[in-house]
């Protein structure tokens, strides 16, 4: 009896599915894709990569659906996005660009130390890098949609780090090779961490002090913690936004125009928003009661460049010619006209 009734329910379970498929096939239901982030939703990345979409929808007439999956909530995180794109775990990812350097050193670019400090020259420097991304990817099945940019990272801390001697053995969190590198070589004691495992580290006591910038700290809610935040202007770092090449090629033309159209425009949107952001975050930290620190001492600045001067040689080691090449199309472009 029991067996017959969970016969009947599984054949009328496969009917209803079957009809159901007929109705959405009939009805050319919309192609849906999975689009990850481990950032907050409201973190200027995860805002950028809604109005992406917001724009995909628009141009696609709703053909076409992303879901943003904010927070790793689908497991993935920055440094398992490349792999989990390019095998088309998940179509879209929205990556921190410093940890997909082991894969190649162009990706360390945005983060190199004192390099570009403000929002028009870290833009420059990514035009003039953008093939050179875009290679990277396209030989990994994958491709690059835009960029979206960080306000400068700075140090959060329990007191004021204004001066090398504030970095001394100081426990600190990194997002890249770059970052670990330069707090080394400044004497601190630095620890590269996933955005993820910031905050529960900061709650146990494993790291005192953050590399990273006043928004993340704000959506993080860093004054839990800590109390103090200095405009070091190490870098603006770039998070990196790209798609599987089967994904995007199994979109008909229109489709993939309404993709790359959208990708432009966010690119662009990215660059305007970021300028306004850090005002919005210092109002933040001083309504929270954080001690800004901007600009910093003359000497703390050079001293920090000091420690930079080896990891920028060390990178040019790494990346060779198209390193040089681009430091010096970027040299030029900063230059007088």
């Amino acid at each position: 009896m029991i067996n017959s009734l969970h016969h009947r329910l599984g054949l009328f379970a496969l009917i209803a599915g079957t009809a159901a498929g007929g109705l959405a096939l009939n009805a050319q239901a919309a192609t849906q894709m999975d689009f990850s982030n481990e950032y907050n939703a409201s973190s200027i990345h995860a805002e950028g990569d809604a109005w992406f979409i917001q724009r995909v929808e628009e141009l696609t007439d709703d053909e076409l659906e992303i879901t943003l999956h904010t927070g790793a909530s689908l497991g993935f995180r920055s440094a398992d996005h490349f792999y989990a794109v390019a095998d088309n775990a998940v179509q879209i990812a929205d990556t921190l660009s410093g940890t997909l350097g082991g894969i190649d050193p162009i990706f360390l670019l945005s983060s190199l130390p004192f390099l570009a400090d403000d929002v028009e020259s870290a833009k420059t420097l990514y035009e003039i890098a953008r093939p050179e991304y875009e290679k990277v990817f396209s030989e990994n099945n994958q491709v690059l949609l835009y960029a979206s940019p960080w306000p400068a990272s700075g140090i959060w801390s329990k007191g004021p780090v204004t001066d090398m001697e504030g970095l001394q053995d100081l426990k600190i969190r990194t997002y890249d090779r770059n970052g670990t590198e330069i707090l080394r070589n400044a004497g601190a004691a630095p620890v590269k961490l996933s955005w993820a495992d910031v905050v529960p580290q900061l709650a146990t006591g494993g790291i005192e002090a953050v590399l990273t910038s006043a928004e993340s700290g704000a959506n993080g809610s860093f004054w839990e913690h800590l109390n103090d935040f200095s405009a070091i202007k190490y870098a603006i770092p770039l998070n990196m936004v790209h798609m599987n090449r089967d994904a995007f090629e199994s979109l008909d033309a229109s489709e993939q125009d309404a993709i790359m159209q959208a990708a432009r425009e966010t690119d662009a949107h990215n660059w305007e928003v970021v300028k306004e952001r850090v005002a919005q975050n210092y109002a933040t930290l001083e309504s929270h009661d954080i001690a800004i620190h901007d600009p910093i001492p003359d000497a703390f600045r050079a001293g920090l460049e000091d420690a930079a001067t080896p990891v920028v040689d060390n990178w040019l080691d790494n990346i060779g010619e198209r390193g040089e090449r681009i430091l010096e199309d970027f040299d030029n472009a900063q230059a007088p006209q």
